[in-house]
């Protein structure tokens, strides 16, 4: 497993892979993570995970600060599942003010969009700066957060995007409560 931080040195990693599916995450894994990078493994012969905390999609009273940042321990929990950890900075993704977004359906507007104005576009744009860069040829997203799922698969169609959008399913405490990095801080 290899991690890389820069996106050209990746494209260079990258080069001549023709079956990369790719997991893109925030971190702090837990097991819906590591079940979502198992699957990841048959639709490719690549297997890429990304951590970043990515700010566009934290709203002014969120928890951008306190959202925990576990690189070092989620490495080691990738390893011998991906083959690549494409682990950015801000300034990697974000080297100039962001002026461009990618502007989600209204259904990011209703359910958790209704509490969260700004999210969704935060994360369809982000997501497609990480598509654009990793050009995997599936990417995998948990059931999880069915209503962000929607809206990256009517991005992926509507966008022109050749890459196939799977859903992981939600895998679930004991206790039946949906495992979340969220429900760890």
């Amino acid at each position: 497993m290899r991690l890389i931080q820069d996106s050209a040195k990746l494209r260079v990693r990258l080069a001549g892979e023709t079956a990369i599916a790719f997991v893109p995450t925030m971190g702090n894994l837990h097991e819906g993570h590591l079940n979502l990078m198992r699957q990841a493994r048959s639709h490719g012969d690549c297997v890429v995970a990304s951590i970043f905390v990515n700010p566009l999609q934290f709203g002014p009273n969120e928890d951008f600060d306190q959202y925990p940042r576990t690189l070092e321990a989620d490495c080691a929990k990738l390893q011998g599942l991906v083959d690549v950890v494409f682990a950015p900075s801000v300034n990697e993704m974000y080297p100039l003010p962001q002026t461009v977004f990618v502007e989600p359906p209204p259904i990011a507007n209703e359910l958790c969009g209704a509490a969260r104005p700004g999210h969704f576009r935060g994360m369809a744009t982000v997501v497609l700066k990480l598509l654009n860069i990793v050009q995997p040829k599936t990417a995998l997203f948990g059931k999880k957060d069915y209503q962000q799922l929607h809206i990256i698969r009517q991005m992926a169609a509507q966008l022109n995007l050749p890459i196939h959008i799977v859903g992981g399913e939600t895998v679930r405490a004991a206790d039946g409560l949906a495992l979340s990095s969220r429900n760890q801080y």
